[in-house]
């Protein structure tokens, strides 16, 4: 019996070293289109930020031309009252003087039928300028609704993160100095776990007190449908040498091993929609201190857990513009 199980484990080790690379690629493959897109996604957020900003820009000056618009408008009333005066003033002289030459008279009248046709063409101007300022009024009004629409829509988003993060701190407050940090930044949530708490050296297997931590965070997740999860893996930069857990090729391939072990924990809830998980291993490619001392590689060997608002709503606004 134990020959038969030791021959079963050297058979699966051998299937497990045939297969690795092919999985290897294809995780790292799917990784750099979600990296792709995940960068995509931050690019878009920032584009919405900028959107935001232009279109302050945009009501600041449209304010300052209504102010413009309406200072013309008042000239020319004041104008247009002016002239009116001017009229009386003739028809009182036209009426004083009614009596005179014939040439005198025509000429006064003269005067009149100018006065009257200045008067009518400044009417004209005031009234097309009214129109134009209500027309830039509409616009203004428009403006301003989008924007505050778009300032909630994004209000919201952070806010709901917020709250996300600080239902995440306090689901996780068991684990606090256990190697666990929960952060928001750059409009997302960061629960980051060191690899202490979760593996053994050169393995992807998580241990119970790990496996609690994860478990918690899925029972959030659960209660929040809307959030994209992408799980990273990383590494010191130690290279991989001889055999690992049943061949590890490389910190390629132990973070995308890890990463996948915490998916597949969080996968095991049934209220968490299995198309916002993805995994992803980073390697050592990206850490956070010098892997030149002891306590640099070991905070940089971790699982990073990062919560994404999904920002459909947003994208379709401003499409809408």
């Amino acid at each position: 019996m134990i020959k038969k199980t030791l021959l079963t484990g050297l058979l699966l080790l051998t299937l497990s070293s045939c297969v690795s690379k092919k999985i290897y690629n294809d995780l790292e493959n799917k990784y750099t289109d979600l990296k792709k897109e995940n960068n995509n996604m931050a690019d878009e957020l920032e584009s919405l930020r900028k959107t935001k900003t232009e279109f302050e820009t945009e009501n600041a000056s449209l304010k300052s031309e209504l102010a413009k618009l309406k200072a013309e408008r008042d000239k020319l009333q004041t104008d247009c009252t002016a002239t009116a005066n001017n009229l009386k003033a003739l028809k009182e002289s036209y009426n004083a003087l009614e009596k005179n030459s014939s040439e005198a008279l025509t000429s006064n009248m003269n005067k009149n039928r100018e006065l009257l046709a200045q008067l009518d063409t400044k009417e004209k101007a005031l009234a097309a300028e009214q129109n134009r300022l209500n027309k830039l009024r509409d616009e203004l009004s428009a403006s301003s609704k989008r924007l505050s629409e778009l300032e909630s829509m994004i209000a919201n988003k952070d806010a709901a993160m917020k709250k996300l993060k600080e239902t995440l701190s306090k689901a996780l407050n068991a684990f606090e100095g256990k190697g666990l940090t929960v952060e928001q930044k750059n409009g997302k949530v960061y629960v980051s776990m060191e690899n202490k708490l979760l593996f053994q050296t050169g393995s992807w297997a998580v241990g119970v007190e790990g496996k609690k931590a994860v478990v918690e965070v899925g029972k959030v997740l659960a209660q929040n449908p809307d959030i994209t999860v992408l799980i990273e893996g990383h590494t010191d930069n130690d290279k991989i040498l001889g055999t690992l857990g049943g061949g590890i090729e490389n910190n390629w391939d132990l973070s995308t091993k890890r990463a996948t072990a915490i998916v597949n924990i969080l996968a095991e809830n049934a209220g968490i929609q299995k198309k916002n998980l993805t995994a992803a291993g980073r390697g050592e490619f990206a850490p956070l201190m010098s892997n030149d001392n002891a306590e640099g590689k070991a905070k940089n060997r971790r699982i990073e857990i990062i919560l994404t608002p999904k920002l459909d709503e947003i994208s379709k606004m401003l499409n809408d513009f």
